[in-house]
């Protein structure tokens, strides 16, 4: 039975105020409800809740006359009737024996209680014994459990179990240490006929009590009343055998579930349920009919005594009516006065059910002589009956001290015992005896309900986990304690379930906060243990955890044994104040192990799934028909090498994961599965939670390896995956939504890993040494997952291939099916983000997938020794790459991906480039023809990819190094095809004007897109590229000058555009640091054109000017002559620095510099400048002699100057080292300078 929603308090304790006189509100029905009162006075605090009341409202009870004999049955005697309560009366009276279990079957009822907020869970009548333990000398047997911070209780009927045991052969091991060391002549004890007399005495005056009449049938259990020793020594036993009572039909009538059933589902049905038949009572074994299980109180008290919580039992009938809302009704002997244990039961009784009053009848010999009415708070002062209710409170918090601070271990059954007519309390963990006598463990009779009581919490705290993280700590406690006791082979059910439930703790699909790992480290239950390894340490602790007088430690005295955990040596230490107190302390053994490592996570969650299936599989009968199987035996992961296999073959191939991916399947399986489970059963439902999370797991572990680069231990695990994902739909009839959505994510990351793989083949051999790893878990896993499936649906998906084109189209198969499944009917309204995810994966592979045809097709052409026609397989290469490229570019559109639309148009624009270069021209062994229209076609093409994506791209700001990538290549298509129509002009086919309309028009269009301004790595690249564009507009418009004829305008107009050009490519080629052999050429050119000039002129005074104006050109060859000085002068130094190594190292260092600078283009170029340069010179200096005019000053200067340059450079060696020689025209044009008045730009002053 579950607790009532909500555990309202209507009021507050009352710490100096008289105890309140209305009793407790109790429903006709059996329905739970909760009302409380609240007690107080100057020495102790009281509350109580009532959680659940089997009693109709108190009805005023019958008020006896004087002299009515009690001997005499009452008519209605032996009658069932609700105000004595359920569980009815015996043919003698109440009994006052509680079952064994009834506090277990409260712990089931009241689950969301049990853990954290109640100390104490038992019947009142174990409560008060243990409050009369220094008064009573009683023996005491209980049985203590552990669970949390809460101790159950239950009466041990040593005698009982003795007398079972003498029949089954059981637990003869106890017997023998009992009477070896407790009780040397133990025999079982008589009631004694007063005894009798007395109940029957009792059980006549409650049913005179009761008005009405009514049909009674006998009970199992009655009132409980407390006699002078309670009578727990004396009365009849109730250890669970068969009771003969007929009111079991009434009583399962109830509304009270039965809690002790399994088919409890934890967080929202994340646990599947147990069949009804697989109750506990059925699962005992025992003979019990289950009513020790059951919640047989008439009511159930929440209380708080001082500040100890307690969920208690009690069966006490409450009258009402009239001015006495509630009472409690007592039969005394007048002949016996009220001794001090009578008190304090009364006493405690009214307490624990918020009876304010106490109506005693007295009689001698069953004649009724008088009623007296006593106040709950007087009875402590009673005549004979005086008790202090400070040290009974003392008392309570001693005992739960001592209790709590040697239970300590969940699972154990530990037992309180002290012998009759002793002081002297001992506790023992009989848990502990059973395995130091090697027998079996079940044979303890508490072991199960123990485990399902771990369980049940474990199951309801499960519910608000996700919301409180703290509790982790204290579920995987109580489940690891749970699965302890149980035996793999007698419940499976309740082991899988658990494990599964241990793994649900770690969710591998959400990131731990920044302050998870704190609060999960905090979590755990006060007082509750769970690691072996820490038992010793918690052993030696227990013995040192004493107060000052070793109350804690073992009794040295004969009589106490080294068997019992602890022992209290004298039970008048009880009444001491804090003479006891919990040393207990919240340990990290608890704790629950949060880790940041993915890895270690997902590897204690597939530790615990295997354990589950393990179970699982252990339960299911037909293993006679499966193929035998080692689980030992690694089953191999297999890798082939697919070089050989062609599109066709993997197309067959790659089907079968498709079709598993296509779509949900219908409907329920009819048929047992492969390893012949049921459908619908419980191993069905579990070993599909099992598959799912271990698929998860393995998800979670190769996207952790992903992201470590370790790209054949991710495929390994996604391998792993997809297999528990294949057993999941062998033995699933319908596959749900969020369960399609996880295998979409799982053949993503698997596409994800053959593109990496692909991308990645110069480690093959470390991948696949990852790949074929296998640890023990794995193989065990595997072999549980090939009992159901053969786990092949994805091996095509999975294998580690040797061929990167295979792994390719694997990789875009897998993206395919994970976006077919996305647009299927039962996610696409679900995942627009994901599908998002996936195009973009889609259009991803396909660019690669295209770049790569691509590049293939380019290594085909660049490995023709001789340049042939195109042939096909370049073709089908282009188509291929063609084809993806456009697949890509849908994909990126579809979700509005402009930027890497655009890059997809720059690649095609690059395969455009890539088909004009195969259709160049061939003309023998002379070199490429003519520019033909076939490359033209493909450029331009090319040129509109491009502008399709400038125009995607629409500005720089949206992508700035995209956008770049495309102005570069834009800019050098154009380079390219101006520089081809000018350098092999197709003038067979067009006229001169033509081709350099149409070069003038390319070369302007490429400058146009050379980014001069912009800060970036290629500022340089384009500046160069500037530079040269003008070199070659000048020299095409010099070469357009020198040729052309007739028309004077247009050859002034090719001349100031060759000047303007020159110019510009003279400025621009300054600004680059390492283009001097550019400078100096396009100088040259200058210099050749200003001769070329001169020589169509007559004057000589304007022939002086054009020859003075090319002197001045040729001055500002320095700058270039400067550069290849400084590199000439670098080169020698390194190769003076490797003189003392290695001729190989030094033959190295020396070819190194000279890729900076071409030492035979220099030597090409100095051939052109010294001829150029005397040739000036000399022409100068000629017409400056015969000037008619009479020179001036200056004019002789600047002649002796000439004659002066002239001289040295005639002079000048010829076989002089180059260094020497660039070192002269330095000097040399350093002199010019200074008299031309040239400066270092490239431009003449006025």
């Amino acid at each position: 039975m579950s607790a009532s929603a909500g555990d309202g308090e209507p009021c507050t304790p009352l710490d100096n105020a008289k105890e309140e006189v209305s009793g407790p509100t109790c429903t006709g029905d059996n329905s739970k409800h909760e009302s409380s009162i609240c007690s107080g006075s100057s020495e102790i605090k009281s509350r109580a809740v009532v959680k659940y009341c089997a009693a109709p409202p108190p009805t005023s009870y019958a008020l006896l006359q004087e002299k009515t004999d009690l001997k005499l049955p009452p008519a209605n005697w032996l009658r069932e009737n609700p105000q004595l309560g359920s569980a009815g009366t015996t043919i003698l009276g109440s009994s006052s024996k509680s079952k064994p279990f009834s506090s277990f079957g409260m712990a089931y009822e009241f689950i969301d209680c049990i853990g954290d907020d109640v100390d104490v869970v038992s019947d009142s009548e174990n409560i008060k014994k243990l409050l009369k333990i220094p008064y009573s000398k009683s023996h005491l047997s209980m049985a203590v459990h552990r669970v949390g911070r809460t101790l159950l209780l239950d009466e041990l009927d040593i005698q009982e179990l003795f007398m079972r045991s003498s029949q089954t052969g059981d637990w003869t091991w106890l017997k023998e240490f009992y009477q070896r060391l407790i009780d040397q002549k133990w025999q079982r004890k008589k009631k004694s006929k007063e005894h009798w007399y007395q109940k029957a005495i009792l059980s006549k005056f409650l049913y005179y009590s009761i008005n009405g009449d009514g049909a009674a049938e006998p009970q199992s259990d009655g009132l409980n009343e407390g006699e002078e020793d309670s009578g727990a020594d004396e009365f009849s036993s109730s250890w669970p055998t068969a009771f003969t009572s007929t009111s079991n039909a009434e009583e399962s009538e109830a509304p009270k579930q039965e809690s002790v059933t399994v088919d409890s589902s934890f967080a929202l049905g994340q646990v599947t349920s147990v069949p009804k038949e697989q109750n506990l009572p059925t699962i005992f074994n025992e003979g019990e009919n289950g009513q020790g299980l059951r919640n047989d109180f008439v009511r159930n008290i929440m209380w708080t005594f001082e500040d100890i919580h307690m969920l208690v039992g009690s069966n006490m009938p409450i009258f009402g009516g009239g001015r006495y809302p509630a009472v409690s009704l007592r039969l005394r002997d007048n002949n016996k006065p009220i001794n001090i244990l009578t008190g304090i039961d009364y006493w405690l009784d009214n307490l624990m059910c918020n009876v304010p009053e106490l109506v005693m009848c007295f009689h001698v010999n069953g004649i009724v002589q008088k009623y007296e009415m006593i106040k709950t708070e007087d009875i402590p002062h009673l005549e004979n009956s005086t008790f202090s209710t400070r040290v009974v409170k003392d008392i309570a918090q001693n005992v739960l001290s001592f209790l709590k601070s040697n239970c300590t271990k969940e699972g154990h059954t530990y037992w309180l015992f002290k012998a009759s007519g002793s002081d002297i309390v001992k506790l023992y963990d009989l848990t502990t005896l059973c395995e130091e006598a090697e027998e079996e463990k079940y044979q303890n009779p508490f072991t199960l309900p123990v485990a399902v009581l771990l369980y049940k919490v474990a199951s309801n705290l499960m519910l608000n986990a996700r919301q409180n993280r703290k509790h982790y700590g204290t579920i995987r406690t109580l489940l690891l304690n749970c699965v302890k006791l149980l035996h793999q082979d007698r419940h499976p059910q309740i082991i899988a379930s658990a494990h599964y439930m241990l793994s649900e703790l770690f969710q591998l699909d959400e990131p731990l906060e920044e302050d998870g790992g704190e609060s999960l480290r905090a979590g755990g239950s006060e007082d509750s243990y769970s690691d072996e390894d820490r038992e010793e340490e918690e052993e030696e602790d227990l013995t040192e955890d004493s107060d000052d007088d070793g109350s804690y430690s073992n009794c040295s005295s004969p009589q106490d044994d080294s068997k019992a955990v602890a022992v209290i040596r004298s039970v008048g230490e009880l009444s001491v104040p804090e003479k006891y107190r919990s040393t207990h302390q919240i340990r990290p053994s608890c704790a629950f192990p949060v880790s940041q490592d993915k890895e270690e996570r997902c590897r204690l969650v597939l530790s615990y799934v295997l354990k589950g299936l393990k179970a699982v599989d252990g339960s299911i009968k037909k293993e006679s028909d499966l193929p035998a199987a080692d689980p030992n035996t690694p089953i191999p992961l297999k890798y082939e090498d697919r070089s050989a296999t062609g599109a066709c073959a993997t197309e067959k191939g790659i089907s079968l994961l498709l079709e598993r991916a296509a779509g949900p399947l219908q409907g329920e399986p009819k048929h047992t599965t492969r390893s012949g489970m049921i459908p619908g059963s419980w191993q069905h439902h579990m070993k599909l939670k099992l598959f799912f999370k271990a698929s998860k797991a393995y998800y979670v572990l190769s996207d952790a390896a992903t992201n470590l680069l370790k790209y054949g231990r991710a495929l390994r695990y996604i391998k792993l995956s997809l297999q528990c994902y294949d057993a999941y739909c062998s033995v699933s009839g319908t596959l749900h939504p969020h369960v399609l959505l996880f295998h979409s994510q799982c053949l993503s990351l698997c596409g994800d890993i053959q593109l990496m793989l692909a991308q990645n083949a110069n480690n093959r051999a470390a991948y696949l040494e990852e790949y074929s790893y296998q640890t023990k878990e794995d193989q065990e896993i595997l072999h549980s997952l090939h009992r159901e499936s053969s786990c092949q649906a994805f091996s095509m998906a999975t294998d580690l291939a040797m061929d990167p084109e295979y792994q390719l189209f694997v990789s875009s198969k897998c993206y395919e099916a994970a976006y077919e499944l996305l647009v299927s009917e039962p996610l696409k309204d679900l995942t627009s983000d994901q599908l998002s995810q996936v195009l973009k994966r889609l259009g991803n592979i396909r660019n690669e997938m295209g770049v790569y045809y691509m590049n293939q097709a380019a290594a085909m052409q660049a490995e023709k020794e001789v340049k042939k026609s195109v042939s096909a397989a370049e073709q089908e290469m282009w188509k291929k790459s063609f084809g993806f490229f456009e697949k890509g570019m849908k994909d990126f559109e579809a979700i509005g991906d402009s930027t890497n639309t655009a890059l997809l148009l720059c690649n095609t624009g690059r395969l455009m480039r890539i088909c004009a270069q195969a259709h160049c021209n061939l003309s023998g062994d002379e070199g490429r023809g003519e520019f033909s229209p076939e490359e033209a076609l493909y450029y331009n093409k090319a040129i509109d990819y491009y502008l399709q994506a400038m125009k995607a791209l629409a500005s720089r700001e949206k992508h700035s190094a995209v956008w770049d990538s495309v102005n570069w290549e834009l800019s050098t298509t154009y380079f390219t095809l101006a520089t081809l129509l000018q350098d092999y002009a197709p003038v067979s086919r067009k006229a001169q004007e033509q081709i350099e309309r149409e070069v003038t028009e390319a070369m302007m269009k490429s400058l146009k897109y050379c980014d001069l301004q912009t800060d970036s790595a290629r500022q340089p690249l384009y500046q160069y590229r500037a530079a040269t564009i003008h070199h070659r507009l000048a020299s095409m418009y010099h070469s357009c000058f020198r040729n052309q004829v007739g028309d004077e305008h247009l050859r002034k107009q090719h001349r100031s555009l060759a000047e303007l050009h020159y110019s510009k490519a003279v400025s621009l080629f300054l600004s680059l640091k390492d283009a001097p052999c550019e400078l100096l050429r396009t100088l040259l050119e200058r210099v050749a054109f200003a001769e070329f000039t001169m020589a169509g002129q007559n004057s000589s005074t304007a022939k002086l000017k054009s020859l003075t104006g090319a002197i001045e050109i040729m001055t500002e060859t320095r700058h270039a002559f400067q550069l290849i000085h400084k590199e000439l002068q670098e080169e020698q130094t390194e190769l003076n620095e490797t003189d003392s190594a290695e001729s190989a190292e030094s033959s190295d260092v020396a070819n190194g510099p000279m890729a900076g600078l071409n030492l035979q283009e220099v030597m090409k170029l100095i051939g052109v400048f010294e001829p150029s340069f005397s040739f000036l010179l000399l022409q100068v200096i000629k017409l400056m002699t015969t000037a008619k005019r009479k020179p001036s000053n200056k004019d002789d200067e600047l002649l002796k100057t000439y004659k002066n340059v002239y001289s040295k450079l005639l002079r000048a060696e010829k076989n002089a080292p180059l260094v020497s020689r660039v070192e002269l025209y330095v000097e040399l044009l350093q002199q010019l300078m200074q008299r031309t008045g040239s400066d270092d730009t490239g431009t003449r002053k006025p």
